[in-house]
């Protein structure tokens, strides 16, 4: 069985809730978006967020063979990204079973900056697509006012002014 390795001075390693907003976005297509997600900072490295597997459209994820070992945090088993008929192998990692000092993690799904675009929202943010504002709630009405319309006849182009 490989080394297990226990955070401390020489190699430490924070896990804390972060206070806002993260989203991981794939071609434009928010695909994580969590009030939940978990910073993990640790030793010299970047900062890497966690999302809580229901705050994931894990309709996009495959689960893949490809298995890496940490020795602080123990094996990650890996996903694939599909989406649009795009394929990026093993973008998403998660801890199912992490050691002890990093139980905090586990099942929470992390995303390689590189593959896909990770933020946090400031409290302030409202980005809201503006399209899914003028569409049906189910209530049978859209929800907000019409778009104001730019042609006189559907069949004969724009408007003329």
């Amino acid at each position: 069985m490989p080394e297990m390795k226990v955070p401390g001075p020489d190699h430490p390693i924070t896990v804390t809730s972060n206070p806002k907003r993260v989203r991981a976005r794939y071609r434009g297509h928010v695909i994580a978006d969590s009030a939940g997600a978990l910073t993990l900072k640790e030793a010299a490295y970047k900062p890497v967020f966690y999302f809580p597997r229901d705050d994931v459209s894990m309709e996009f994820l495959h689960r893949t063979e490809h298995h890496t070992f940490c020795p602080y945090k123990g094996e990650a088993s890996y996903y694939s990204l599909m989406m649009d008929g795009d394929l990026v192998e093993n973008a998403v990692w998660s801890y199912e079973a992490p050691f002890d000092a990093m139980s905090m993690i586990a099942g929470y799904l992390a995303f390689y900056p590189q593959q896909v675009e990770i933020y946090e929202l400031d409290e302030s943010h409202t980005e809201i697509d503006e399209a899914v504002l003028h569409t049906d709630s189910g209530s049978g009405s859209s929800q907000r006012e019409h778009w104001p319309t730019n042609v006189d006849d559907p069949n004969q182009g724009p408007l003329t002014l």
